[in-house]
């Protein structure tokens, strides 16, 4: 299993280096520099604090939430905490490190007053939102690499073994399973599901984008977001890893050497679709819907038509995270530790900021009265612009 935004960029450090004197200069993949930026604003820092070693340097999209007027951040190795979100004091910090590493991946999802929360370890672990209280731990068949959904009084949690699997949100106890193919090589990651009038919806590790009933987890259809193609394995990948993004009666969904594709709710079939390749989740003010390339080019697209609005390709192959819209603007974060802000209606550069240099492995996240950013060494800090 290769992680996605790496795959092609180990050219970079390994095979470049290699082949220097085979490969051509078109071959090799060269990070963009940093823009540069007269900045509008600087956002300033109402608190900060930090959960255990962060995620370092592996793969890994630990995704803080917001909710019950906290934020709940965790670390891979094992720590949960929960800070006050306007003070950033601790209300309370758990460590889930039991016999063998906690390898904590995905992401919180926060509801029915608990945490939910995967692991590479094939666990899901259920922690009560008030007291970090552990209330369950059940394993599941595979990695849990991304963030649950809850609906209907269940967990549903994405595996890197293709199954969609149902949980009792009060027990933890299995209720149904949905198992889609998984190709030999995929990219490491998986598509969280989402749910909405009655179904849900993820994306697979052979290109589709799937759909079942939630009560009983029988499958309604699947439809094709890829067709392998190309000469190698790596040019014939076709992973549906993004989170499906539901707008109105609208459900838009998007892979790897795949396409962009909006489909009705209501009928399963697209109503248009739009050729670009992407890992990441997207973003949308309502309007648009904004989204990072496998390039690290930054695009907006027209939600109603696809009609592709802007391009912004200043941070190629710089590792950049998905797109969040804080404060009616476009934030993504990279590899370095740069924060970039975009004007929604142009893809200008609005202003930008240096925050960390171990960098970001997931967007910003937006909170009442400012934002949350979480850095790979475990820093949290909440912010606001004046």
């Amino acid at each position: 299993m290769l992680t996605n935004k790496w795959l092609r960029r180990i050219l970079l450090t390994t095979f470049t280096v290699a082949l220097v004197g085979c490969a051509s200069e078109e071959d090799t993949i060269i990070m963009a520099p940093v823009p540069v930026v007269e900045s509008q604003f600087t956002p300033s820092v109402v608190w900060s604090n930090s959960v255990g070693d962060g995620v370092g340097q592996y793969f890994s999209k630990l995704t803080p939430a917001y909710a019950y007027d906290k934020v709940f951040v965790a670390s891979r190795d094992g720590d949960v905490a929960a800070f006050d979100a306007t003070s950033g004091d601790e209300v309370w910090s758990v460590d889930l490190e039991k016999d063998v590493p906690a390898r904590l991946a995905g992401g919180i999802k926060a509801s029915y007053g608990q945490l939910f929360i995967g692991s590479e370890n094939g666990e899901v672990i259920s922690l009560d939102a008030a007291t970090g209280e552990e209330k369950w731990r059940v394993e599941v068949d595979g990695e849990v690499l991304s963030v649950p959904e809850t609906d209907s009084n269940l967990v549903l949690v994405h595996t890197t073994r293709g199954a969609l699997i149902a949980l009792d949100e009060e027990t933890g106890n299995e209720k149904w399973t949905v198992s889609t193919e998984v190709p030999t090589l995929t990219l490491r990651g998986t598509s969280s599901p989402v749910a909405v009038s009655g179904g849900v919806f993820w994306g697979t590790s052979n290109g589709r984008l799937a759909a079942a009933l939630v009560d009983r987890g029988q499958m309604i259809w699947q439809q094709p977001v890829g067709t392998p193609k190309g000469a190698t394995e790596i040019d014939r990948l076709v992973d549906s890893d993004a989170q499906p993004l539901v707008i109105g009666g609208m459900l838009y969904t998007i892979g790897i050497n795949g396409q962009l594709i909006a489909i009705d709710l209501r009928s399963g079939s697209a109503a248009w679709k739009r050729n670009y390749s992407s890992a990441q989740n997207m973003a949308t003010d309502g309007r648009n819907i904004y989204l990072v390339t496998d390039k690290d080019h930054i695009v907006a697209v027209d939600a109603r038509s696809g009609t592709e609005l802007w391009e912004n390709r200043q941070l190629e192959y710089r590792l950049l995270t998905g797109p969040a819209v804080i404060d009616r603007k476009l934030v993504l974060g990279d590899s370095e530790g740069y924060l970039y802000w975009l004007d929604r209606n142009t893809g200008e550069f609005i202003s930008q900021q240096m925050e960390d240099d171990s960098g970001f492995a997931v967007a910003p996240i937006e909170v009442e009265d400012g934002f949350v950013i979480t850095t790979r060494n475990g820093d949290v800090k909440m912010m606001k612009i004046n």
